[in-house]
């Protein structure tokens, strides 16, 4: 019951959870800065993030259902000696998880604290913390029930605000798209190419080298999020795994649909250098 919450959520529940785990404030936060930074180039975060969950549909979701089991050290173990299996499922649970908290903490640090209005870096170190330690609370007291019910509030939240803020800065430019692109570029400095492909990943060979390796990493690495493949459990069978991920495509795609007005909304109305003295990776863009 703590790992799969009784698997008695339906798909559209555990769409929208799903939905809350990956529509996290970093991601948001972070493609509105990269699309108002780069333009075109920092859009590709989000087709890779929407992609991914193709790769999650048509190879991971009703497999790892349909096993039986509560996590992936369980599937793995089934067919393999158990005790390296197992050392190598947690260790790669642990490593992936620390390195995906990292941005996630200070998405979060960055939106708590220009909420409150605390610049000083003791603070934000202060609200980081606090965050972390709300998390381990209640996903200790509530299981994956509590956990699930969490998420889907937060994914509720974060549409709406993203439709909200979309609606704002379409109506800023009579909802004119070609007026908003246009005065994004204009805006950027950066003219025609702005709009285009290249302008971070195509200037050189190790940036090409670089968009591979990105590309590669946000279209297979979601099917490997622990914290994404252990929702596949929570759900009675395999058909309605299948299903929730059709219903978190659905809602992921209009969410990133929108960061993409966000960003270029961004960009036409702050210059770069402003948005770079607010935050470099330029997190703080969209707020």
């Amino acid at each position: 019951d703590f790992y799969a919450g009784g698997r008695q959520f339906t798909a559209f529940q555990n769409g929208l959870a799903v939905s809350g785990d990956y529509m996290s404030a970093a991601s948001f936060l972070g493609i509105a800065g990269a699309i108002a930074l780069f333009g075109y180039d920092g859009f590709l975060y989000s087709i890779g993030f929407l992609v991914a969950w193709l790769v999650a549909l048509l190879l991971v979701a009703e497999p790892l259902r349909n096993s039986g089991r509560y996590t992936m050290g369980d599937v793995l173990a089934y067919r393999m000696r158990q005790r390296p299996v197992r050392t190598a499922a947690g260790t790669s649970t642990i490593v992936v998880s620390i390195f995906y908290l990292l941005a996630q903490m200070a998405g979060a640090g960055v939106l708590v604290s220009l909420l409150l209005g605390i610049t000083s870096d003791g603070g934000k170190i202060g609200i980081v913390a606090l965050v972390g330690v709300l998390m381990i609370v209640y996903v200790t007291i509530g299981g994956m029930k509590g956990t699930t019910w969490v998420q889907m509030v937060k994914a509720v939240l974060l549409i709406i605000g993203a439709l909200l803020l979309t609606f704002l800065v379409l109506l800023k430019f009579n909802f004119n798209i070609s007026d908003l692109l246009g005065k994004a570029a204009d805006n950027s400095g950066k003219g025609a190419p702005f709009l285009e492909p290249g302008l971070k990943y195509g200037a050189t060979s190790t940036t090409k080298l670089d968009f591979i390796s990105l590309g590669m990493a946000l279209v297979l690495g979601t099917a490997g999020l622990p914290h994404i493949l252990i929702r596949f459990y929570t759900v009675p069978t395999a058909k309605t795994a299948r299903k929730s991920v059709n219903w978190a495509i659905g809602l992921i795609g209009a969410f990133y649909l929108m960061t993409l007005a966000l960003g270029f909304g961004a960009a036409a109305l702050i210059k770069p250098d402003e948005i770079i003295a607010s935050n470099k990776a330029g997190n703080t863009a969209a707020p």
